[in-house]
């Protein structure tokens, strides 16, 4: 990983490929709609262009630990298409540092995943149970 001229991460094409990164997932596969990832982008300050490479690296990372997840944290809703999951604070400080992030991309995938998740909870009439719990903990909504 290299930092381009504006201090955003960049792949190195002979860098090592780690498990996460070295997993082929397409952005189709990333339960991440369009507009939450431009909203969320935004937010953290990280180009709108850069936000698809960082959420199908966080797919490939989270993907393969789906088990995991499913042991450790609240499943909150599912479909054919995703898991979503309250997860502890911190969680998305973690994913970032384990896949060599900076803080903005951390912060970027953080308030992506916790924008999708309450996009979900307002159609599914659960918006004000979803905000209370994402006062206390992190969201993940995980491609299946």
């Amino acid at each position: 990983m290299t930092d381009d001229r504006n201090g955003n991460r960049e792949d190195d094409s002979d860098a090592p490929a780690g498990d996460a990164e070295s997993a082929v997932v397409d952005i189709e596969d990333v339960p991440i709609e369009g507009q939450i990832m431009l909203l969320a982008g935004a937010k953290a300050s990280v180009p709108p262009e850069r936000l698809p490479t960082l959420l199908t690296r966080a797919q490939a990372d989270l993907g393969g630990r789906i088990e995991e997840y499913r042991r450790s944290y609240e499943l909150v809703d599912e479909t054919d298409e995703y898991a979503a999951f309250f997860v502890s604070t911190g969680h998305w400080a973690e994913v970032g540092e384990r896949l060599g992030l900076d803080r903005r991309e951390a912060d970027a995938l953080r308030r992506t995943h916790e924008e999708q998740l309450r996009r979900l909870g307002r159609r599914s009439d659960r918006r004000e149970e979803f905000g209370s719990a994402l006062e206390i903990r992190e969201a993940a909504v995980v491609g299946v």
